[in-house]
Order: structure tokens, then sequence, then C-alpha cells
């Protein structure tokens, strides 16, 4: 049985110039505010933009912003409001608008691409990588996510600060370097680069990310919080702090009189042992 229900959605554009509208809009039951947004456009607003794919909750598409909580438009049933409620539908606060309801998440591709991928081992094959079964699921919770980035809308760090979107990741790719990690095979320093390049400090773990995410991944318990405990193990090791030293000591012991590093022999600005006089200008 179909009740009348009142809308107000967000109509705007690049500028930042837009308001709020208001709707009158039949709504049937087992509907969810995807069906809606859809009878808006088929009956009153045919202009208005909004992004969406599967609408089946798994591509992460019509992320929005309802009742002030971001969610999947297509995952949120009418029955959740008040027949006589405002449902208000406005788009993902964090991005820029192109349009109405569709925002610009380039930011997010962005920092994924930021990211080294998986480093096995160099005398490893394809065919060589072995796991522990434990080791497969540990990180598999984290394969789930569909990025419909409201981990990455609702995260202070990111919402309320403009200026850290330079250094910081966000929560859905520090939970992709924590997944690396977690990787038996994977060689990369990840605990440094979470840190000094991807601004894991900058997360405070109020779980705000953890709260939003529909498939209910945990994102702060078990990704954020146990790479942050990485991070200081290995900062603060008096053991790690020792071999530091060490290794610097010997660093500066292989630099020449110019006080540049000699390329004769391996370390971690040279890679693998390479003649020095092999070097030179390309096509030589």
């Amino acid at each position: 049985m179909g009740y009348r229900a009142k809308f107000e959605v967000w109509r705007g554009d690049h500028t930042g110039e837009g308001e709020l509208q208001p709707f009158d809009v039949e709504v049937m039951e087992g509907e969810v505010v995807l069906d809606i947004v859809h009878r808006l456009q088929a009956t009153q607003a045919g202009d208005l933009a909004v992004r969406w794919n599967c609408k089946a909750g798994k591509c992460g598409s019509c992320s929005a912003e309802i009742n002030g909580r971001p969610r999947l438009m297509c995952m949120t049933r009418m029955s959740t409001f008040d027949a006589d409620e405002t449902v208000t539908i406005t788009p993902l606060r964090t991005f820029p608008v192109i349009r109405d309801l569709v925002t610009d998440v380039d930011f997010n591709y962005v920092k994924a691409r930021e990211i080294p991928s998986f480093a096995p081992p160099e005398d490893l094959a394809p065919g060589e990588y072995r796991m522990d079964q434990l080791d497969v699921e540990r990180p598999q919770e984290f394969r789930k996510c569909i990025e419909c980035f409201l981990c990455q809308n609702t995260c202070h760090a990111v919402r309320d600060h403009e200026e850290n979107k330079t250094e910081f990741a966000g929560p859905r790719y520090l939970m992709r370097i924590a997944e690396l990690d977690m990787h038996p095979l994977d060689v990369r320093n990840r605990k440094e680069e979470a840190q000094e390049d991807h601004g894991l400090g900058y997360c405070n773990i109020t779980k705000c990310c953890t709260e939003v995410c529909p498939e209910h991944i945990k994102i702060t318990d078990n990704a954020l919080i146990p790479m942050k405990e990485r991070v200081v193990d290995r900062k603060y090791d008096p053991l790690v702090w020792l071999g530091k030293k060490i290794f610097k000591r010997e660093e500066l012991e292989r630099r020449d009189a110019t006080g540049k590093l000699s390329l004769d022999g391996a370390g971690p600005d040279n890679g693998s042992p390479l003649p020095a006089d092999s070097i030179g200008p390309a096509g030589t």
C-alpha cells in the first residue's frame, strides 16, 4: 500500500550555487530511496542528475547523504522513515559537486594510484606463491570493499579539513595498505609508507568510517588500529632504532668526497651492486 512522502533534494552545480528543492512523491511498499529518485526523474525532475549502476548494493555508485547520514540510496529502505517524515537527499559533502547528487570522487582514484602494488620477492616466481590459510582469511574482509567512498566521505580528517587531502589517503586506502602489509609475501616497507607518505597519523580512530560501511567491514578495528600498532612497534623498538643508527653510519661511510653515495655498493638508494663506471648517458 502506497503513501505520499515529502522529499527535499539538493539541486545545484559545480559553481557551488544550489538549494534544496521540495517534492511530494508517491512511495510504494518495499521501495528504496533510489526508486523514489528514479520516480522523480520520470515524473517531476527529468534533469535531476544521479549516479547509479547495479541497484544491488555492490557497485557503490549511488552514494549520497540521506537525512545527513552517508548511505547507499539503493540500500536505504523507505520503511526506515516515518510516513510523515521529510526525507532529505544531498550529495557527498567531502567531494566537489558536479551537478545535483553527482560528485567528483577523483580524489579517491588519485590516492589509489599512489599506493604501490603487491611486491613479492624477486626470486619467487608467480607459480611458487604459498600462503597459510590463516594469512588468506585475515585480509579477506577488506576485499569486500565496493569503493562507495562513504568511509572517505565521513572521515572528518578529510571532510572537515580540505588541506589534509594532499597528505592523507583516507580509511579506504589505509585499509588497502594494511591488507598488503598483512600479506606474508609482500616485501615493501608498508609501515613507513603508511605513516610518512599516506598520513596514517591523521587517523584518530573514531570509527566513523566503520559505522557507515555498507559491507560492515571493521575498518578501524581490523585494519587501521593494527596498522598503527605495527607502525609504533617499528618506530619505537630499541633494536630497530639501533639498527637504523648503524645502517646510517654505514651509509655515511660509503659517501665520496662530494657527499654523494658511491654506486659501487648495494644499499637502500642503490638497489643491487652496480659498477660505477657503467653509469652514463642513455645510449652509451
